[in-house]
């Protein structure tokens, strides 16, 4: 039997992937070709595209040069909206890690998020009816968008000023040739259509600027902006990136953004936390209903979040039973308990708290407030067979 490496070892093979990672950084690092990144320190200006983020050549959407593209493990749900997340840094800056909350990203960075929905064959290029997946149907490799076969919704920007973040929503038009910023948000009316055939109307919301606030407000001691999704646990994953020859280069997300100077701190992979995809069966379904709580509500949930005074905290890495809703008397949800007793009844999801306002769509009720305008079944499936494997009684909660 093999003996396991010591850490000299293992650190001559995290140096060996870093430089094997840094040999593609010229090219992993650009799959589009449209110009350099414009960082606009002041203002807001009117088109995505001034921004110069990405490349709209060739029937695809790419990002630029330097433009990184990532995922999370599991990501969060907004109306089974796919998404493409890309962030970029001014030369030479280079972001901060920290094991529990997002990144000290600098000054410069950019951090975007392209909604968007698998078009259905045949129809028009502005037709409101799209395909309700959870797959990867019109992505391509490197982070790029086949535009025949997407209907792009908005491009959302968080952008790190002197003065702290700022939220910025651009809208796609009709002809889905150019983005315009929407301080208001927009109310887009779609048509999802599932692989059986069945339809659901969406009021797909485009956050105005004040409820990008709302979500990204997660520390209420201060009010200011951060991101969400650019946390350890988030990324710890594998991506593959494009290269220059058009071969796939699969690695590490965090090896990557130390290998192209966009990351610095960071231990190797194995020693960072990391969540489960709530799609991934191989999973327990506690490793997956508790990664899928953390990116959909822990950022309102937590101890300094403005869902604080609920008592209800749904971070990963929260212990207590009591915190996690088990047997936990509402203390502020108001009709939104739907007359159950509990937020969590163990081995009863249809009597708890927690999985009726997920299913809710009422805008009193529903859970999460914001980002959804209709029902996530699957999510709410996962929810449900977590609560219904927990046993004990409420009363007797040891």
């Amino acid at each position: 039997m093999s003996r396991g490496r010591g850490p000299l070892s293992r650190k001559l093979i995290a140096l060996a992937g870093a430089l094997v990672l840094a040999a593609g950084v010229v090219a992993g690092c650009r799959p589009g070709a449209g110009g350099q990144v414009v960082f606009h320190a002041e203002g807001q200006p009117e088109s995505l595209a001034d921004w110069h983020l990405f490349d709209m050549s060739g029937g695809r959407m790419a990002p630029n040069a330097r433009v990184l593209p990532y995922d999370l493990n599991t990501p969060l749900f907004t109306d089974y909206a796919h998404k493409l997340r890309t962030v970029w840094m001014p030369e030479g800056s280079t972001a901060r890690y920290d094991a529990n909350e997002a990144f000290d990203f600098p000054v410069g960075t950019i951090i975007s998020k392209t909604f968007y929905y698998p078009r259905l064959e045949g129809e028009a290029r502005d037709s409101q009816r799209v395909l309700r997946s959870q797959g990867d149907e019109g992505a391509l490799p490197g982070g790029a968008l086949d535009l025949d076969r997407v209907r792009l919704v908005e491009t959302r920007l968080l952008v790190r000023r002197e003065a702290g973040w700022v939220a910025l929503p651009y809208v796609w038009n009709d002809a889905q040739t150019g983005a315009r910023l929407m301080r208001a948000g927009e109310l887009v009316s779609l048509t999802l259509v599932g692989a059986d055939g069945a339809e659901e109307e969406a009021a797909y919301q485009v956050p105005d600027q004040n409820q990008c606030a709302g979500c990204h407000g997660s520390d209420l001691a201060t009010r200011e902006l951060h991101p969400i999704g650019p946390k350890a646990r988030h990324l710890n994953r594998d991506h593959a990136y494009l290269q220059a020859d058009g071969s796939t280069l699969t690695a590490n997300q965090l090896a990557r953004w130390q290998a192209v100077g966009y990351l610095a701190g960071a231990p190797v992979a194995a020693a960072v936390p990391r969540v489960a995809d709530w799609q991934d069966r191989a999973a327990s379904v506690d490793a997956r209903a508790r990664a899928y709580l953390d990116i959909n509500c822990s950022h309102c949930h937590s101890a300094s979040g403005p869902g604080n005074t609920s008592g209800l905290w749904l971070a990963s890495d929260v212990a207590e039973p009591l915190r996690l809703g088990r047997c936990k008397l509402p203390i502020a949800a108001g009709h939104g308990t739907g007359n159950r007793r509990y937020d969590i009844v163990p081995g009863k999801p249809d009597e708890s708290i927690l999985t009726y306002r997920m299913v809710s769509n009422d805008p009193g009720v529903m859970m999460p407030e914001l980002g959804r305008s209709v029902t996530h079944a699957e999510g709410v499936e996962l929810i449900r067979a977590w609560i219904a494997g927990q046993h004990g009684e409420c009363g007797d909660t040891g």
